[in-house]
This record gives structure tokens, sequence and C-alpha cells, in this order.
């Protein structure tokens, strides 16, 4: 099928929008139109074995081997039991609406399962409600989706630019389930590069997967990247979704392609693993790829991440758990989790092993202190030596956002020239204005950028070295140590002068009303009175000096000398921070003052007792390192690494300026005086 034809049968099947104009609001097209083009397409598919079918269902109905009967004579993955087809539907406008739901449920279950998917029973009810269902099915009807006419790769394109019009027409919902195509390319290149000598390689059998498969436009830029470059690699793709339309929109999309639907699969990736890992080596992946939701929390599947995270190593959620309300960090380690293990050939050369590219915004970078699950995951992939490189994309790409967002790659068979190292790539500068906005997406990355970028991500290493290459300024290597810090806990002392004032026994009254211990203490009046005549005292700045005070007072007082809840109470009071007051000391130590406390995040390579000596013993020489506090984080500080410093403009030039715009107003109100 030619690029004609192709836009007329995409102009065709567009064309139905206009009887839904009215009815139907322009973001719910694609709920009637879609599904309509999957059961065209699967009555055109089916139409040759459609009566050796019939045969095999009279013959066999009801016996154990019905099903498997059946698949031989369609010749295909589903059946249709039915003798209606489409054509005949449309021949009978009275019963239009039966005869449909009839021949759809005559399916095999897989394919009627999809259809399930997209509520296609209400549409033909909202449709024949509104008189429009005859209409819509007589168009349908007159199309010629055979495989003579369109090939199943022509289908898929076909399908495709349907998906992506109606995604482009919904902007509230197009960045929940459509990822922009240049993106997917860029993506795409990231992640194959690197192996396309071996992806060239007669025989070669690749599976990838996308576990927020979404519409699946990601595995299908893979799938055909890898064929393109090699038509006779076989790539497997696999899926698994949460929104039930955007599962039927990518399943749909494989059988039409011919490809196989069931391992587009249907749940939620955290709490029900549809590709689970298996002896046999199944539930890994050559690559993976994803663009989650961004900022998802995942509080509604709580209690079946924690119970895997505390299965340790044999569970998916090993390193740590990320904040509720963003499970980004999760689809990572689920990924993670299924990469196929590394091997060493006969000439030390690694085999095996997975890519993973993922659309993350800024917060996986940073979010979370050390000791935090964001940072211990941080810390996990990087002592791994997982993550190859950061890329930063230009902002306003996405429908539904217009925040800036970043491609982690990963891999686990890092080259010798990588390993121990990360690649931190600016692209935010590389983009296109939009003739015409898409809702948030006013930019978008061209086919030259996406060149030319994949050419600085394979180059990166030998950029980074050369200071007179044009895109120097745009790359940075690290080692991967680098991004690790401690986080040190400085103490200082606690310094404390003793006295009372009518204030303090004021406040130590109020203590002893509200304590639990010292409510029901019998003497707080007395022990209050006896104290007051410490209030004409000085302050003392000895603790043992100023406990014979008070003592000699509750004495003098007629009070006994109270349980340790009331005279502690008492020393909550009477203690008053002073920077020229007495060291108080817990077990012959200097006690540390909470309020005092401060911290220092020291590089990984640093040793803390030099930078201490440096950077903090000059300003405050009593403090001290609690070292069973210090903690190990890792942070990704992306924009700090790419800040170019602009100075201010001279107050010169500022006040000259001033001085003109002074002179503009005054002009200006001169006129309107006049």
């Amino acid at each position: 099928m030619n690029n004609s034809t192709h836009q007329e049968l995409v102009g065709f099947i567009w064309s139905v929008a206009d009887l839904l104009r009215g009815d139907y609001k322009q973001s719910e097209y694609g709920k009637a139109i879609l599904p309509f083009v999957v059961l065209r397409r699967l009555d055109c598919v089916l139409e040759p074995n459609k009566e050796a079918v019939l045969e095999a269902h009279e013959k066999w109905k009801g016996k154990p081997v019905h099903h498997e009967f059946l698949l031989k004579a369609s010749g295909h993955s589903f059946y249709n039991t039915s003798p209606l087809t489409l054509e005949r539907i449309a021949n009978d406008a009275t019963q239009a609406a039966n005869n449909l739901k009839h021949f759809i449920n005559a399916f095999s279950d897989n394919a009627r399962e999809v259809l399930d998917k997209y509520e296609f029973l209400r549409q033909i009810q909202r449709l024949d409600d509104s008189g429009l269902l005859y209409q819509v099915v007589g168009k349908f009807a007159d199309l010629d989706l055979s495989p003579e006419r369109v090939s199943n790769a022509q289908m898929g394109y076909v399908f495709e630019e349907l998906i992506r019009k109606f995604s482009e027409i919904s902007n509230e919902t197009a960045g929940e389930h459509f990822t922009p195509r240049e993106v997917i390319t860029l993506m795409a290149n990231l992640l194959l590069a690197p192996d396309e000598d071996t992806l060239r390689e007669p025989g070669v059998i690749k599976e990838i997967l996308d576990p927020a498969c979404g519409t699946g436009g990601m595995l299908t830029e893979v799938h055909d990247h890898i064929t393109g470059l090699n038509p006779d690699a076989k790539a497997v793709v696999f899926g698994q979704e949460l929104n039930p339309e955007s599962w039927a929109i990518c399943r749909s999309d494989l059988m039409i392609k011919g490809q196989d639907p069931t391992n587009i699969r249907f749940g939620n990736s955290f709490s029900d693993d549809r590709h689970p890992q298996t002896s046999n080596g199944g539930g890994t992946f050559d690559y993976m790829l994803a663009n989650p939701p961004f900022g998802v929390e995942w509080k509604k599947v709580k209690d079946e991440v924690e119970s895997e995270h505390e299965l340790g190593a044999s569970g998916r959620f090993e390193a740590g758990l990320p904040r509720i309300n963003d499970g980004s960090l999760l689809f990572l380690q689920h990924m993670i989790s299924k990469m196929k293990p590394v091997k060493l050939d006969e000439t030390g050369e690694k085999r095996g092993g997975s890519r993973i590219a993922i659309v993350f915004n800024g917060s996986p970078m940073f979010t979370g202190g050390a000791g935090s699950g964001e940072s211990e995951i941080r810390r996990w992939i990087l002592e791994n030596d997982w993550l190859e490189a950061i890329v930063a994309l230009p902002d306003q790409l996405f429908y539904n956002t217009g925040i800036s967002t970043y491609f982690w790659v990963l891999t686990n068979r890092k080259d010798g020239a990588h390993e121990g190292k990360v690649k931190l790539i600016d692209a935010r500068d590389h983009w296109t204005k939009m003739r015409k906005s898409l809702g948030e997406k006013r930019k978008e990355i061209g086919p030259e950028q996406i060149t030319e970028l994949t050419q600085l991500y394979a180059d990166a290493l030998s950029v980074v070295d050369d200071p007179d290459h044009s895109m120097h300024g745009k790359v940075k290597v690290f080692d991967n140590e680098d991004f690790g810090y401690q986080r040190v806990t400085v103490e200082r002392p606690l310094k404390l002068r003793f006295e009372v004032t009518d204030e303090t026994l004021a406040e130590l009254a109020a203590a002893l009303d509200k304590g639990k211990s010292t409510a029901k203490y019998e003497h707080k009046a007395e022990l209050v009175e006896a104290l007051r005549p410490l209030t004409a005292g000085e302050p003392s700045y000895k603790k043992a000096q100023f406990a014979d005070r008070v003592q000699q007072a509750l004495a003098e007082g007629g009070v006994s000398k109270p349980l340790t809840p009331v005279m502690k109470a008492v020393w909550g009071a009477v203690s008053v921070r002073d920077p020229e007051g007495e060291v108080q000391l817990k077990k012959g130590e200097p006690e540390a003052d909470p309020e005092l406390r401060d911290f220092e995040n020291i590089p990984l390579d640093e040793d803390i007792d030099v930078h201490m000596e440096r950077e903090v013993l000059p300003h405050v020489p009593d403090a001290w390192v609690d070292h069973s506090k210090t903690k190990i984080g890792y942070e990704i500080p992306f924009t700090r690494h790419f800040y170019v410093y602009t100075p201010p403009r001279p107050l010169e030039e500022i006040d000259a300026e001033l001085k003109e715009l002074e002179g503009e107003i005054q002009r200006l109100l001169g006129e309107v005086i006049k």
C-alpha cells in the first residue's frame, strides 16, 4: 500500500468523526472509532476461513478440543463463531444493534476481552440511541481492511496514526496515554544505539518490555527500530497497562499487526506483576523502556509493595521505598528486577544483560535526604554501576505538563570505557517551536536534533575530553562515587546557667500540671513557694552549687525532696542556655545541645576529620561529629553541574536604564497633560 492509499484510508476512517460531531465530544471520537477499526480488521482477517470455522464449531461444540480446532480452522490466534459479518449486519438497519452485539459475543475470549475493555457494547448502545449506529456500521462495512489490501505492518501504521490523532485532540488526557513520537524515537535511539552491530547479526531475537505501556507507542518504536536494522530479526514485545482503554488499544494494535496480543497484560505492575520471572529465564528482557506517570501515589497498593520490600533480594523492591506520593522509582526497581544476567564469553566479553530507558521528572534525582528511600534506591543503582547516563530534555515536550523531563539510561553490561562512570547530557536547548501548541506541548525535537543528540550520546566520552568540540559544554562525565556524600551530625555542647524568676516559677507550675507523672503531685503549690526566695539570688553557672541552693530552699520551705519526675521538671524550668554557661556532662562526656545540632554533607571520598578541621572547627572549636549518626546519601544535582554563572550588570548600566525609563515616563505624562 503506497503513501497515498495510506492517507486515503486514514482519511476515510477519520471521516466517520463527521457523523459523530454533535453527539460526541472531540475527545470522545476515539471511543467509538477505534473499536470499529479493530472489529473491521478482525472481520476482514477471518473472512477467508469463516466457513471452515463455522463447520468446526458445529462439529466440536461442547467438546474439550473445541477451542483448539477453531483456532486451527481460523488460522489465527482468535476466531468468531457467528455466521454474521459486518457487511451482513449493515444490510439490516432494524437489527443492527442486536446483530452487532451477537457478533461481538461470538468472538474468542482473547478478542472479546479487548472489545470489552473499550466498553464497546456501551458505545453501540450510545450510537443506537443517537440514531448513528446504522450509518457508522455501513461506513466500516464498505472499508476493505483485508490483509491482501492492507498488510499487518501498514495496518499498524494506520492504527497508530489514528491513536496519535485522537490523543492530540484530547489535550486533557493525551499525556496519560501517549508519549510524543519524537521523544520515543530519541529514547529508542539511545537505548539501542550501542547494540546496533549485535542487532544486525543473523537470527537475532530480542524481547522488549514496557511495564506502563499505555497505547504501545514505545514498544512499536523499538520493534520497528530493530527490524529496520535487521529485517530478519525477531523483536518480541511485552507490556502491562493499568488503564483499560489504553490496554485495549495496545493489545488490539498487536492483533492488527499479527503479533501475540497475550503479551500485553492488564493490571497494576506494582501489586500484580503479570510478567513474573520463571525458572527457565522467562520474565527477563533484553530491552525495557517506560514513561510512567509523574508523581502518582502508590497508596492503593501500599500493603503489597511493602510486603514485597520485606522479601529483600527475592522481591522487586529490595533497595528501598520512595515516598507514598511518587512511585517513579518503584517502576525503575521493577524494571531492574527483570534484567537478564550477564555472562562472560570465552574472550572475556560481556554477553546477555539488559538495557533500560525511562522518562522521569527531576525529583528522582534529588528527592529525599541520606537514608531516605529515594537516596537508598539511588545508592543501590550507583553502587551496582547500572546508571549509564541521564539526559536532560527541553521543557514543554509533553501534552499535559510543561515541566522539565529526563531520560535515565541503565544497563548491567557497561563496556570497559563506561564502567564506574555516569554521563550527564544537557539537551535542554535542542528543540524547535511548534507551529501549533497541543495542550502544554509547545516544543518538539526535530529529526536533525535527534540525529545530533544520538551521536553526542555515543561520542560523550571523547567530547568531554575535547574542549574545542562544539558540544563540549553539553556533556559531563562523573565517577559513580561523585554523587555520594556522607551526612554527618555535628554536635556542640549544652551550656547552661541556672536561675529562678517569677516567669520560671509560672512555667514550672504549668509543667507540673500538664505532666502525666507530675499532675497528681500533691505539693505543687508548696514546691513553687519554697523556691520563690531564690528569685532574689544571682544566677549560678555551676549546677552542683545551684543544686545545693535548691535543696536548701526546699528544706526551709518544709518540702521533702520530690520524686525524680518532679525534680526533672524543676531542672527543666531553672536551666537556661547560655554560651558562657557550664558545659553539661553525661556519663563523663559533654552532653549535646539539640538546638545547636547541625549537619554537613561531605563528599564520599573526603575524610570527615579533615573536613571538620578545615570547614567547621575554625568557627566552632568545641564542635564534634557523632559518628554513630553518619549516613551515606546519593543525589544527582544535574542543574548544578551545568550552571553557568552570569555576572550581574554594572550598577552604572542599571542606573542609566532607570533614568532613561524615568525620562520616557515623564514624556508620556507630558503628552497626556497636553
